[in-house]
């Protein structure tokens, strides 16, 4: 456990909780940091102790309010460099602006690709992140990047709950890949929602690729915002015969009035993980969250003891 001594687990003000499960999970404490804000509400961090020549894992997830966090996150790992750090892994759970991979008219900005430039220029060696909305993104970084699955975190609630003849489905084609992941890990086939957007935010079910009459259908997605796409295919699933339908997704923004859907869908529980915090108003009956601490703790293990993190998933 020589490589333990210098590791230094910093987490700024997004998900404390998340930081703290890590570091228990792996033995260690956190490191001591004060980030807070002045009186005009610009950032301030300090430091508390020694991080020279130590390989710094600062744990940030870019949720709302999502520039304040981004800037947090560039603030601390500025301070990090210019303390001497070996080097700086920014573990960021949920990557902001990820829908955001790619022009789709004249004049839009590829906003993925420039916060993955900050990153990189602020000083950040690694990143650590899981279930990019785009697995291109990964690209976008010139710098070595771990790219998590949630699924098999997911995966072990369905399990306990012995659902009766499951089936995975993708609530659109971008999400296949995601779906027979979590479908490999439950043994089961999967489906596919055909659907189209109308206009931002809006989505409409076309067609269902996949037969899916008297099933336990489990809608796995990346982001659920709004709900309104999760909740129109939880729908139309019943529109097709399933016999029941539970939903998950890795990241839980839950806008409003996402809960409120999701409380009057027929889907009977979302599965989410802690990449997000989930505030005491967004709890509901019908939510259930799933720790990925421990996973990203063994993955911050591996980084720091230089072996394989796939092996881990395999």
């Amino acid at each position: 456990m020589a490589e333990m001594k210098d590791l230094c687990i910093l987490t700024g003000s997004a998900n404390p909780k998340l930081a703290e499960d890590i570091a228990n999970h792996i033995g260690v404490k956190l490191c001591d940091a004060l980030v807070s804000r002045f009186n005009n509400g610009e950032t301030q961090v300090m430091i508390g102790e020694s991080v020279r020549g130590r390989d710094i894992f600062i744990i940030q997830p870019t949720s709302q309010p999502v520039n304040d966090n981004l800037m947090e996150l560039l603030i601390m790992v500025d301070a990090c460099k210019r303390a001497s750090a070996h080097s700086v892994t920014a573990v960021v759970p949920y990557y902001a602006y990820a829908r955001q991979d790619r022009k789709t008219r004249g004049r839009e900005p590829i906003s993925a690709k420039l916060v993955a430039n900050l990153m990189e220029t602020a000083g950040v060696d690694r990143v650590v992140t899981v279930d990019l909305h785009a697995g291109q993104i990964q690209g976008f970084f010139d710098i070595p990047v771990d790219h998590l699955a949630a699924a098999p975190t997911l995966a072990e609630f369905f399990e306990e709950a012995k659902l009766e003849d499951p089936i995975v489905v993708s609530p659109d084609l971008g999400g296949v890949t995601r779906a027979r992941i979590l479908a490999d890990r439950l043994h089961t086939s999967i489906a596919i929602i055909e659907k189209r957007r109308p206009e931002p935010g809006k989505a409409e079910v076309m067609n269902l690729i996949g037969d899916v009459k008297g099933k336990s259908c489990i809608m796995i997605d990346d982001i659920v915002d709004t709900a309104g796409s999760l909740c129109e295919g939880a729908k139309a699933l019943q529109k097709f015969g399933a016999k029941s339908v539970y939903a998950c997704c890795s990241h839980a923004i839950l806008s409003d009035p996402a809960v409120k859907r999701i409380n009057n869908s027929n889907i009977e529980k979302l599965v989410i993980t802690d990449t997000i915090p989930l505030p005491p108003d967004k709890q509901s009956d019908k939510i259930v969250v799933r720790s990925l601490a421990d996973t990203i703790g063994d993955v911050i293990v591996r980084i720091q003891s230089h072996r394989s993190v796939s092996q881990l998933f395999k």
